[in-house]
């Protein structure tokens, strides 16, 4: 099956990175990522679903209760597309934020690269968290 840029953006937050049922994850990752995908993010390269499958369990392992959370809609340009976001515990400020940015390849992601971003003041981040 084939999905748009803004659908894998999506998936990728909520049902690979935010989701902590090990068999809901890969299926997700199998449907949405192509066989031969990349993920860049500042700690290290990782290619193929198996290794997103095992970075992202990881992630979920150590973090089970944080929760991503997109601060903007989905941006798409050609093949690629962003999605900006926060990950934090319910209730309490953003542990963290970040950018997703992909390429996509017959529907499906073909590279993922993951950009850390900063809060740089108390406005900015309750302007994060308004969603607005």
């Amino acid at each position: 099956m084939s999905y748009s840029i803004s659908t894998l953006l999506t998936r990728n937050l909520r049902d690979v990175f935010g989701e902590n049922d090990v068999a809901r994850r890969r299926a997700a990752i199998d449907e949405i990522f192509t066989e031969d995908c990349v993920f860049y993010e500042p700690k290290g390269v990782y290619r193929g679903r198996n290794e997103i499958d095992r970075v992202a369990g990881a992630i979920k392992a150590t973090h089970p209760d944080l929760l991503y959370q997109p601060i903007a809609p989905p941006e798409e340009l050609g093949n690629s597309g962003r999605l900006q976001w926060i990950s934090g515990r319910p209730g309490e400020v953003p542990a963290y934020a970040g950018t997703d940015f992909i390429i996509a390849r017959d529907g499906r992601i073909a590279a993922l690269y993951l950009f850390f971003d900063k809060f740089f003041d108390k406005r900015e981040r309750d302007f994060a968290l308004a969603g607005i």
